[in-house]
């Protein structure tokens, strides 16, 4: 009886041994894949607000000016820049 124990108790720790390197490294996958997901999910809604504004600045020449203004410090002929700097105390 205690020799029947004592060799299914080793089996099952030899099956354990065996089988939890690759366990463990199924579940660090689907950790990885979790985080890789959640980031897609940012890419796509980052993804979709970039390409409205490429399309606010296809189709509307106001935007297209407010853009090129504040983000490229484009000027118009004749007037002068004005670059305002914070006084940081």
């Amino acid at each position: 009886m205690f020799r029947k124990a004592f060799w299914i108790f080793a089996f099952t720790l030899f099956i354990f041994i065996l089988f939890l390197p690759g366990y463990l490294k199924i579940q660090a996958l689907k950790d990885r894949n979790r985080e890789l997901e959640s980031r897609i999910v940012v890419l796509n809604t980052e993804n979709s607000i970039l390409q409205q504004e490429f399309q606010k600045i296809q189709t509307d020449s106001d935007y297209l000016e407010k853009f090129a203004r504040e983000k490229t410090g484009i000027v118009r002929k004749g007037e002068i820049p004005v670059k305002i700097v914070p006084n940081n105390q």
